[in-house]
């Protein structure tokens, strides 16, 4: 190894955390290396709580890595303890019991919360999310009671949910204060498709919709809302977007905005600190200015990126974005982002429920949205990654071999 990190400390044990741990052992780091994490629960997987909901009461999800992983690799954890203030000057962080553990370096993979709404009623111990494996065993729970379910927010999540609970018959309502589903993310063809698509498996859509009121009286629950409409509910989910967990760093004197501001390697303003996955505000090559991305994906390659400086390979962070989706029969893949986009071509047949968007600024492809079309998706990630654009002549065309372009 061409550096030595010393003691590496990670807060965070979701997919960041994991994956950097066990990326520098990988390398043949063999200093010592902690993961601080504020849930009880071996690291799981989060994507399959909203994809596939959990199979019975006593799921634990799927690991990101056995039980007997973290030993063998000599990786500490320390789990269901939250960490509640870093000192800079002493390279300390301390936890909520009062221990101080010591780093040489800090990597903050604090990931992101539900952002609640101020509504009244919202506060309630019923209302329902879906962030983490206890939120996702709580739904369970109480999944066979259920015959109706207000769900707040047009989003991925709020939408993977739609179409699970429709798949067991219960009926939905979305309520979306925007004018589409899914509109921060998707194109406006991709995303008037999922309005037919949803609508068709019988979910209840309310556009530019505002949750004014959640009431209860006894076991009944009223969800007023500001197109004048009462709903009468079993249970209320919030999936109104997530908010960055980056108050440990303000608190610490960090620049934040928007998540905890990092450089092109992910190192924050402070040379011993580094930030990773949907915490992290950072510089994309791909698209230019600051971006947070809240994927998987994204969480895995920072974390093999900083692996990977701490072990003596100094790069920027280049990692190309895409993201998925699993909402009824539906499967959405994205490869790249469309922001800025002003043009889109249709390749495929959007009424066999198998197609693609392609997404272009000018003349130049930024962006592939796929429906059941993993082979689009694939190849869109490769040419993206390679920065070849696909004429749009050549994008509408089914029979054309895109191989042929790299």
């Amino acid at each position: 190894m061409a550096s030595n990190p010393g003691n590496v400390l990670i807060v965070g044990s979701g997919h960041a955390g994991v994956e950097l741990a066990a990326s520098l052992r990988q390398r043949g780091f063999d200093g010592p290396v902690t993961i601080v994490g504020d849930e009880s629960a071996l690291p799981y997987q989060r994507p399959p709580l909203s994809k596939e909901f959990l199979k019975s009461a006593s799921d634990t999800g799927l690991p990101l890595k056995g039980e007997t992983f973290f030993p063998a690799h000599q990786i500490t954890l320390q789990l269901g303890m939250r960490a509640t203030r870093i000192d800079r000057q002493k390279r300390e962080v301390e936890l909520e019991d009062g221990t101080r553990l010591s780093y040489d370096h800090l990597a903050l993979a604090t990931g992101a919360r539900n952002r609640i709404p101020p509504i009244p009623g919202l506060d309630h111990r019923s209302i329902l999310e879906l962030r983490t494996l206890q939120d996702a065993q709580r739904l369970n729970d109480r999944l066979a009671s259920l015959r109706h379910v207000t769900v707040v927010g047009g989003g991925f999540i709020g939408l993977e949910v739609a179409g699970l609970l429709r798949a067991r018959d219960i009926a939905v309502d979305v309520i979306e204060a925007t004018p589409v589903l899914m509109g921060r993310v998707l194109s406006s063809p991709m995303s008037a498709w999922f309005r037919s698509f949803h609508e068709q498996l019988g979910t209840g859509l309310h556009f530019e919709t505002l949750v004014q009121g959640v009431h209860r009286s006894g076991s009944a629950t009223e969800v007023r809302l500001s197109n004048g409409r009462h709903l009468h509910t079993d249970a209320v989910l919030i999936a109104a977007g997530i908010v960055p967990n980056a108050e440990l760093a303000a608190e610490a004197g960090l620049a934040v905005d928007n998540g905890i501001v990092v450089d092109d390697r992910l190192v924050t303003s402070d040379a011993a600190i580094s930030a990773m996955g949907d915490c992290a505000a950072y510089p994309n090559i791909h698209t230019g200015g600051m971006t947070r991305l809240e994927s998987v994906q994204n969480a895995v390659d920072q974390a093999r990126c900083i692996a990977a400086r701490l072990t003596g390979e100094d790069r920027p962070y280049d990692g190309f974005p895409w993201f998925w989706s699993n909402q009824g029969s539906a499967r959405l893949q994205i490869a790249g982002l469309s922001n800025g986009h002003d043009g889109t071509v249709l390749r495929g047949d959007p009424d066999g429920g198998k197609f693609s968007m392609f997404l272009y600024r000018g003349d130049r492809l930024i962006a592939v949205e796929s429906i059941n079309s993993a082979a689009d998706h694939m190849m869109a990630r490769r040419l993206l990654a390679a920065r070849i654009s696909v004429p749009k002549a050549v994008a509408a065309d089914v029979a054309a071999n895109l191989k042929e372009l790299m």
